[in-house]
Parts: structure tokens; C-alpha cells; sequence
């Protein structure tokens, strides 16, 4: 039983981590910069991956987020919560296994969620160019 359980806690890693790199994928759809994946997995309990990504504008950042909900609802991946639609400076997306945060530029400076969680591991996810290339 033990080993069944070792074995799904392997597969449930490894659909957080599909997840979050489909969510920078997404984000790249709508020209989000910055976009990095960070494994949190040993570092806190209440997720496992943070997507970060940075949009220019309040509509840019709507677009962003409007995107990785309606294309992740296709698939029946819903987020368990969303914060920050109001004001489009800071959104966050809740998918439990993974949090997707689509910051302004100046937003995403301040809070520096890059520095606070500096051992994490990062995995930076590159722009439309290099998906092609």
C-alpha cells in the first residue's frame, strides 16, 4: 500500500508540474515577459509551483489571465481561487499544486517574490521567439 501511495504522490508532481509549465506557456500567448516556473516542493506546505510572469499593462495583465483561466477551463482545470481581478495590478490563480501570479512590472519589482523565495529552484521559460526557434 505504501508503494501505491509513493506512486501517486510521483504522478500527482509530476501533473503540478505539467500544470505549471502549461501556465507559462499560456502566459507567453498573451506576450507575458519574465516568465519563470519556481519548484517550491520542500520549501512550504501550501503549494508545490509558483508561475511568475509580468505584463506591461492592466489589460495586458487581464489578457494574460483571461487566457491561462479559459484555455485551463477547457481542459476542466479550474482555479480553486482568484485575487487581484479587481485592480489587474497583481492577479493570482489558485491551482492549489500551483499559484500563478501575472504582476505589472512595478508590482512584481516591489513585492520581489523572486528574492523571498531565493531557494527555490527556477526554471526560466523562454519568449515566443525561442518556442519557435
Amino acid at each position: 500500500m505504501a508503494k501505491e501511495d509513493q506512486e501517486l504522490s510521483t504522478q500527482e508532481l509530476s501533473d503540478a508540474k505539467a500544470l505549471a509549465l502549461r501556465i507559462a506557456d499560456l502566459s507567453l500567448d498573451k506576450k507575458a515577459s519574465s516568465v519563470l516556473v519556481m519548484d517550491l516542493r520542500g520549501l512550504c506546505s501550501f503549494t508545490d509551483y509558483f508561475v511568475l510572469c509580468t505584463g506591461a499593462s492592466d489589460t495586458q495583465v487581464k489578457a494574460i489571465s483571461d487566457h491561462i483561466e479559459e484555455e485551463l477551463s477547457k481542459e476542466h482545470i479550474e482555479p480553486w481561487h482568484r485575487e487581484g481581478y479587481t485592480h489587474l495590478r497583481w492577479v493570482i490563480l489558485d491551482y492549489v499544486d500551483v499559484v500563478a501570479h501575472i504582476f505589472q512590472p512595478e508590482v512584481r519589482e516591489f513585492y520581489g517574490l523572486e528574492q523571498l523565495w531565493g531557494d527555490a529552484q527556477i526554471i526560466e521559460v523562454g519568449d515566443e521567439a525561442s518556442r519557435e526557434g
